[in-house]
């Protein structure tokens, strides 16, 4: 009994021993071994170019000598080239925050050190980057970039940084990224913030932290407060300090993947917003703003809402032109939409404030950015009496937004809601070829702000958009043997628009050759049309006529011609982040042909319908024949955009069946004589 008490307490240990040492980081920074270099024993992507080993950074409060507090920001990254496609891994960009106002100055980076290591001859050579070979540059008006490329760096090699960021902007806690381009072995980050301060952890990301740990201690913080030239006073407080220590172990490379928004989105890391104040003695003292601040503010402010509503009689001439006689609210919506999107320039599609310094400037230059465009068509409907109102949103590609937080800096389009009676229509005068009351397909990303006198959350979600597809095509034979026919497809509303974009910058012609070329030497194509490709409220129409002369004793026809999908879009084995389709979509695509009297039919595909997720989609493939004649009807739904990493199989799975069932044709041989 004693020697199995021993064996368990000895399996006790080692266990323990074993959790211990997962708890810490198994690296000493600085110190690189020839044994280092082998990473053998790590579960490493085969396809990855480069490796985080470690990563590690904490965020701490001291006391300063301008009377208050600093945050100090200290971070440690040990990273492997695998390859020369890693290369890049070894350029790095150090951003820090400079505030508007001079005085008030700018982060400041500390203490950086960083060296290359490279394994020759079984010695570890070392290379250290040069104070000389960092540089500085202005990213924006509020950040600058200290950057810097890593020397002698090759395949193989290791290399480690360091660095130290203080600084005096409290609201600028700085975030951290566990995931990233590559795959990281070790990732972790520690904030030890005083009971003084509130701040709002906003997390995101899929995978569950291998630690999370919440610890709490007490520390005196000394600050200095300066009384003129010379003199200064100190004063110490002491107060509890919340920490809270984060880690992650071998997190994934995060790879773009088809019908992704933007891997913003997707990214495992922390951001962190200062919400409060809260000092001994002293009333709590709000940070973040409500959404009817934010909303009062931003309709106070010269760059944003100041000049939307007051008595913009610079206008009153042009709009006796551009409104006319009209009465009707919705007519003049109409003219003063076209008359700003027909007329202005976008000079780039993003952007919440005015570039401009004036509307009368927008109006005058006929050009601006989209705020500038938007907000001056507020103004003009406004200003014959129909109430408008901006709405502030994100695009697809520049993430998602907060809906419980007013987090400003998380927005970076504006777009026009007008009021025809109890219907809201919403604008963007921003792209010529869009139809009154659409918006670009980038516009559909969830939560948005409409600012109206009680600012109130709207949602622009992908599931409402329904891209419908109709697709026909008619094939009859000739005495002769030949297969001719029309093909018609009436597109979807966002293929439309790319087709108009398209043919707006390349003509016309390149894109009948186009579809001319899809279809190969078999198929003959003439007198391409295209109907409705002016009226912009109106879908697409596409067709031509389509012929196939053979005299082959074998003929092998598609039913869905150039219309089937040929590839899967889903390639990736597997995926760590939802799917996320930009709209939902329905399309129908119906066949008919008349077999040639000559010929008999030797093989058909069969029948097939599948069901995806219990409603969420189905696939329909229906075959049936009438002596002659051959009818073929598919068609694919989808009513929902989004789906979650655990649906991604079933997704791909689906779509593998779509391409082999779409890639069958009939097979029709030639009648023996």
């Amino acid at each position: 009994m004693k020697a199995v008490t021993l064996i368990i307490t000895g399996l006790m240990t080692c266990i323990t021993m074993c959790s211990i040492a997962q708890e810490k980081l198994n690296i000493k920074f600085g110190r690189v071994n020839p044994q280092d270099f082998d990473l053998s024993q790590q579960k490493i992507d085969t396809g990855a170019n480069a490796v985080v080993i470690a990563d590690v950074g904490s965020s701490s409060f001291d006391g300063n000598t301008k009377g208050f507090f600093s945050i100090v920001f200290k971070r440690q990254m040990r990273i492997k080239i695998l390859s020369k496609n890693g290369m890049d891994a070894a350029n790095f960009q150090i951003p820090l925050y400079s505030s508007v106002n001079t005085s008030e100055g700018e982060e400041k980076l500390e203490n950086l050190k960083a060296y290359t290591y490279n394994l020759e001859g079984g010695k570890v050579v070392e290379t250290k980057l040069e104070s000389s070979q960092v540089f500085k540059d202005k990213l924006t008006k509020t950040v600058v970039v200290k950057k810097f490329t890593m020397p002698a760096v090759k395949e193989g090699s290791i290399i480690e940084i360091s660095y130290t960021v203080y600084s005096d902007f409290l609201f600028n806690l700085q975030p951290w990224e566990f995931q990233g381009k590559y795959p990281v072995l070790w990732s972790e980050y520690q904030t030890n913030i005083p009971e003084y301060f509130n701040y709002v952890v906003l997390g995101q990301g899929y995978r569950n932290y291998d630690i999370k740990k919440n610890d709490q201690s007490q520390s005196t913080f000394n600050i200095t407060f300066q009384n003129g030239a010379a003199a200064s006073d100190r004063a110490s407080l002491t107060g509890q300090v919340y920490s809270t220590r984060w880690v992650m172990k071998n997190v994934p490379a995060l790879k773009k993947e088809p019908f992704t928004s933007t891997l913003d989105n997707h990214v495992q890391k922390l951001e962190f917003q200062l919400s409060e104040y809260r000092f001994p003695n002293q009333p709590t003292k709000p940070i973040m703003a409500s959404w009817p601040k934010v909303r009062e503010d931003l309709m106070k402010d010269e760059d944003f809402g100041f000049q939307l509503y007051k008595n913009n009689n610079w206008l009153d001439d042009d709009m006796k032109t551009i409104v006319g006689n009209s009465k009707d609210t919705l007519e003049k919506m109409h003219k003063i939409y076209a008359y700003v999107k027909d007329n202005f320039t976008c000079t780039r599609h993003s952007g919440k404030y005015l570039t401009n310094a004036s509307l009368k400037t927008v109006m005058k230059t006929k050009s601006g950015n989209v705020a500038d465009l938007n907000l001056l068509l507020i103004a003009m409907l406004s200003h014959e009496g129909i109430q408008a109102y901006p709405v502030l949103l994100s695009t697809r590609s520049n993430g998602y937004t907060h809906e419980l937080y007013p987090l400003l800096d998380r927005f970076n389009y504006v777009i026009a809601c007008a009021l025809n009676g109890q219907e809201r229509i919403f604008l963007d005068a921003t792209d010529p070829l869009l139809g009154f009351g659409r918006l670009n397909e980038e516009c559909y990303n969830g939560h948005a702000r409409l600012l109206a006198d009680i600012p109130e959350a709207i949602y622009f979600e992908p599931d409402s958009v329904k891209e419908r597809k109709l697709t026909t095509v008619f094939l009859t034979s000739t005495d002769k043997g030949q297969i001719q026919g029309s093909f018609t497809s009436q597109l979807g509303y966002f293929e439309s628009l790319g087709v108009r974009e398209r043919i707006k910058e390349k003509g016309k012609e390149e894109f009948t050759k186009k579809v001319k070329t899809a279809y190969g030497s078999d198929w003959k194509i003439d007198s391409v049309g295209l109907d409705s490709l002016k009226v912009l409220d109106e879908p697409v129409v596409v067709h031509y006529e389509i012929s196939m002369d053979s005299q082959e004793d074998i003929m092998y026809i598609n039913p869905m011609l150039n219309e089937a999908y040929k590839e899967n879009p889903f390639t990736a084995a597997e995926r760590n982040y939802p799917v996320e389709m930009p709209y939902s979509f329905d399309e129908t695509y119906v066949f008919n042909i008349e077999v040639p009297k000559n010929y008999v039919i030797d093989e058909m595909p069969k029948s097939t319908k599948i069901a995806f997720n219990d409603g969420d989609g189905y696939f329909e493939y229906l075959v049936s024949q009438s002596e002659n004649l051959v009818q073929m009807r598919s068609r694919i739904y989808f009513t929902k955009t989004n789906y979650q990493p655990e649906e991604y199989q079933s997704l791909r799975e689906f779509f593998s069946y779509v391409v082999k069932k779409e890639s069958e044709q009939i097979v029709l041989k030639k009648k023996k004589s």
